[in-house]
């Protein structure tokens, strides 16, 4: 594409009302650069790279018709916000997205003003617009409200819980709905195929044109007819598009809207945003749009990490070819498990890439589900299926496991079902920022009854585990985080035959024993050997199982060592720590033998890069051996 008549567009805009002073045919020389800034970003420093690519037009119109500093536009994901970021103040600091202290990946309240909701995870838009179209009403404002929604965000039920509300109150608002064809993985479910684009393909539009043909065609009546059929919103157009779904909640529909297309979309927003009732936009848009490796494979673009951007080859990483990551060993390990057991089934909501759940889907189809972003009916769909003697394993990130709370507790726990929770992504996830941290489950999960609870620190504790919990007869959790299993510690799975049997790992004779659980013990390891070589004698205990505690090795350790510390990469309040606390009470032990604990502080922990993150906290290597040397000071 020709460079802009002068140059610089993107540079031109430090207010969003500056694009209002752009001629309309500058707007895709505007387009371009903000989309090589994304580009050019993204290689450097990873991130989510289709979906924003893909709205860069949208997002340009959008703010050409409605103004952030009054009106209120809510992301749903945000992944989709970086072109929104690079026109609402951040371009001067967009080159350090996802970094440490800098710009966040996603829409951030606490960053602009312009971000007027947090967000991260899917589905959540039109509910908080809805919230903020009824405050408005309440304060007697005119501002207008808007609600940007992935066509793969749609096929979770809040959805359509808050459409439904929306509906029935009938206060002004607009919700975009971008219609890509994917959020991640390739869309699942009958709502996916209601929304397809061939709603919108060519034998649409040859039907629409030969119906109208023929209308024009009959003598007297044939014209009025097609101008009834025209006007009437459940007929000629809803019957070919989705109109009619949204028209049942009450919503006016408006679209397919062509989301590449300037003069359109402004358009469209246009008469959108003049509406006084509940309005649906439907935009179609092409995830990955002018950048050709995207375009052609925007699944694995979607969220990818440093890229050279002239070929889009993706760097190979930096760690140890043979070092196979966790979600790797939990993938081979289901593939394994199904071939000797045809029970085993595998369940995940819209991530089966992420969650290694995709070798598994390929070789065993029938026995694979994808319910969509549905992490609720994920886990009870697993409890019905558990029911009739089946095995399934729920594959999801341990923040999205939040959403499924109340179905973990009523739906599995309650009924004492053996439903495999396999928990990715657990603990500091890295530049996702906390709306990914898996930095809660350990404390929300530990008091349901009859569920246990393992925290793998490796490759074959990882896959000993799984293979135990699908021998299990009642509720099992496995917590592993994101990233590669360390090559070494390696030692014998014993502990994992029999539950609440942990592992002691280094026996030492001083006052100080460390008690590492997961991703923590290699971190323990390597402070407690830098120490050992300095003279300093340190204990080292992986309890492997969280739930049912190990008591009795929390009862040896009590004897003798004066001190227990344990580390962990989840929050304190409520976690691994504040357990072994409660056992010391309840046996009376704290007199003989104090405990110490090392987390995640009382807040919610930013974005950067994990070895970053785990530094600032000291629970990398260094900080935990200065932790350490606080404790036996002590």
């Amino acid at each position: 594409m020709k460079s802009a008549p002068d140059g610089g567009l993107l540079q031109r805009i430090t207010d969003p009302l500056d694009l209002l002073q752009l001629p309309e045919n500058e707007l895709p020389f505007l387009a371009q650069e903000i989309r090589t800034k994304i580009i050019d970003t993204v290689s450097r420093n990873g991130g989510h790279l289709a979906s924003p690519l893909g709205v860069v037009e949208l997002t340009i119109a959008m703010l050409r018709v409605f103004n952030p500093k009054s009106d209120k536009i809510v992301w749903d994901v945000g992944h989709q916000a970086y072109a929104y970021k690079l026109l609402t103040g951040r371009n001067e600091r967009f080159d350090t997205l996802r970094q440490f202290k800098g710009v966040s990946g996603f829409p951030k309240m606490s960053e602009s003003p312009y971000d007027h909701f947090g967000v991260g995870h899917a589905s959540t838009s039109i509910s908080a617009a809805l919230g903020m179209a009824a405050a408005r009403e309440l304060a007697d404002k005119d501002n207008r409200v808007v609600a940007v929604i992935g066509d793969g965000a749609m096929t979770g039920g809040m959805v359509y819980e808050a459409m439904n509300h929306a509906g029935g109150l009938a206060k002004p608002m607009v919700v975009i709905l971008n219609d890509n064809e994917m959020s991640i993985s390739k869309n699942v479910g009958a709502l996916s195929f209601f929304l397809s684009r061939k709603l919108s393909s060519r034998w649409v539009r040859r039907v629409r044109r030969e119906v109208s043909d023929f209308l024009h065609s009959v003598p007297g009546v044939g014209d009025d007819v097609l101008e009834l059929a025209t006007r009437s919103k459940q007929s000629f157009k809803s019957f070919f598009t989705p109109g009619i779904l949204f028209e049942a909640l009450r919503f006016e529909y408006m679209g397919p809207v062509n989301g590449h297309d300037f003069a359109a979309l402004q358009q469209a927003l246009e008469l959108a945003a003049a509406s006084d009732k509940p309005i649906l936009v439907h935009v179609i848009t092409q995830k990955g749009k002018g950048y050709q490796p995207a375009e052609s494979d925007p699944a694995n673009y979607h969220g990818i990490g440093r890229f050279n951007p002239r070929t889009g080859d993706v760097e190979a990483p930096s760690s140890d070819a043979e070092s196979l990551s966790f979600t790797q060993v939990f993938s081979s390990t289901m593939c394994e498990l199904a071939a000797s057991n045809p029970n085993v089934v595998g369940i995940t909501a819209a991530m089966p890439d992420g969650t290694g759940l995709s070798e598994f889907g390929e070789k065993y189809p029938t026995r694979f589900f994808d319910v969509g972003i549905c992490e609720q009916h994920a886990v009870t769909f697993a409890a019905g299926l558990a029911t009739q003697g089946i095995k399934p394993v729920v594959a999801l990130y341990s923040t999205f496991l939040q959403r499924a709370y109340d179905q973990a507790m009523h739906d599995v726990c309650l009924q004492n079902l053996p439903v495999i929770f396999a928990i990715d992504r657990a603990g500091l996830v890295g530049e996702d920022g906390p709306t990914h941290h898996g930095t809660f489950d350990i404390a929300y999960l530990r008091h349901l009854p009859n569920l246990s609870i393992l925290a793998p620190r490796g490759r074959r504790t990882l896959k000993a585990a799984l293979e135990l919990a699908v021998d299990m007869d009642s509720p099992v959790a496995v917590r592993y985080p994101r990233g590669r299993c360390p090559r070494v510690l390696q030692p014998d799975v014993k502990g994992l035959v029999k539950p609440g049997k942990g592992e002691m790992l280094r026996e030492a004779d001083g006052e100080l024993a460390v008690v590492a659980v997961g991703s923590s013990v290699y971190e323990a390891f390597t402070a407690i050997e830098e120490l050992a070589a300095e003279g300093v004698n340190v204990a080292l205990f992986d309890p492997v199982w969280l739930k049912p505690l190990p008591e009795a090795d929390l009862l040896a350790l009590a004897q003798k060592y004066s001190r227990i510390l344990v580390v962990e990469e989840h929050a304190l309040q409520g976690g691994f720590g504040s357990a072994v606390l409660e056992f010391f009470n309840d046996h009376d032990l704290l007199g003989k033998c104090r405990v110490l604990r090392h987390g995640l502080p009382d807040r919610f922990i930013e974005h950067g890069k994990q070895p970053v993150l785990r530094a600032d906290l000291r629970l990398d290597a260094a900080g935990i051996k200065e932790v350490i040397r606080e404790s036996l000071a002590k």
